[in-house]
């Protein structure tokens, strides 16, 4: 499961944050696997700003799960640093963190000024990542003397998220790869057998590891699922049509409201192609993303107003996966 900490109308980004620990405590009694909370920088609808940071927060009200980030965005950051910030976590929480990284940066220039990079760091993502795995394992010799502690010499698995490019990259490292999203399949697809055929065997990672990501919504009707949907969909044509990501509102509300017609074919789009609705036709949907996929794991990542429908969703969910 990854939570990207989204807001709330009515409810503060503090609450937020504080909603993402409480969903990870669930998430560990339903039996899921991982949980990972990801980096946003300068989004009024996201209060996930430092992944790291609330990653310590989560493995700390948590026992067993395994933690990570999805993910920290490596072309915003010093590979040092971020190695020394994985080092603490996994001293604090052994056997239990996972380091996902990305190759996003700021997606406006006032963003990417305050945090002193442009749109060229992306492109320096592979060279950034072998660094980080150097100061990892202690084989990088670019800063002579220099060690990241506590972090060298501790296994730390690692993953990279990737749309089309970083599936290469991942291949090339021999690390597992996270991709997504699930409404564009045969995309996903043709991605996961580009990364298969180019991997390359590593020293932790001997064989191809994919886990796709997407949003998934349970419940008992169809209707219901669909209304889970509704507050992020609305959000995101929100945003595309009016510049600022706004925070969630209740999908009543937003099923009243009066759209454009551009705003009502964003709206409209955004809620397609995501898997939902009632335990069986979500379960078959899944088989099917699995056939052709071959994943071997789901990350689903779902946002909504309705706290208590997105958790009976999570339960609902791992009744399916058999948790």
């Amino acid at each position: 499961m990854l939570d990207r900490s989204r807001t709330r109308q009515g409810h503060p980004a503090p609450q937020a944050l504080r909603d993402t620990v409480e969903l990870a405590r669930t998430a560990e009694e339903l039996g899921y696997h991982r949980f990972w909370v990801s980096e946003h920088h300068s989004v009024p609808g996201v209060a996930g700003s430092a992944p790291t940071v609330l990653a310590a927060a989560v493995a700390g009200a948590t026992h067993r799960i395994r933690v990570g980030t999805g993910g920290v965005m490596l072309p915003n950051h010093q590979p040092m640093v971020v190695a020394e910030q994985f080092g603490v976590l996994e001293a604090l929480f052994p056997g239990r963190i996972d380091m996902g990284l990305g190759r996003s940066v700021g997606f406006t220039g006032g963003i990417r000024r305050a945090l002193g990079r442009d749109t060229g760091d992306a492109d320096r993502f592979e060279e950034q990542l072998a660094e980080l795995l150097g100061w990892l394992d202690g084989t990088q010799r670019a800063h002579p003397e220099v060690h990241a502690h506590p972090a060298e010499g501790l296994r730390i698995p690692t993953y990279v998220l990737a749309t089309g490019e970083g599936a290469g990259i991942a291949a090339r490292a021999g690390l597992p790869l996270v991709v997504g999203d699930l409404r564009a399949r045969d995309r996903v697809s043709g991605i996961v057998e580009a990364y298969r055929k180019e991997f390359r065997p590593s020293a932790g990672v001997t064989e191809p590891y994919v886990v796709v990501s997407g949003t998934v919504a349970v419940a008992a009707t169809q209707e219901e699922a669909r209304r889970i949907l509704v507050p992020e969909a609305w959000a995101l044509a929100h945003s595309r049509t009016r510049g600022s990501f706004p925070p969630l509102r209740p999908a009543e509300e937003i099923e009243g409201l009066e759209m454009t017609a551009k705003e009502r074919e964003l709206y409209e789009g955004a809620l397609a192609g995501h898997i939902h609705g009632t335990e069986e036709r979500v379960a078959a949907e899944l088989a099917e993303v699995w056939e052709r996929t071959g994943a071997d794991e789901l990350l689903v990542t779902t946002s909504t107003y309705d706290r208590a429908a997105l958790l009976d969703s999570s339960a609902r969910l791992a009744r399916i996966a058999g948790l």
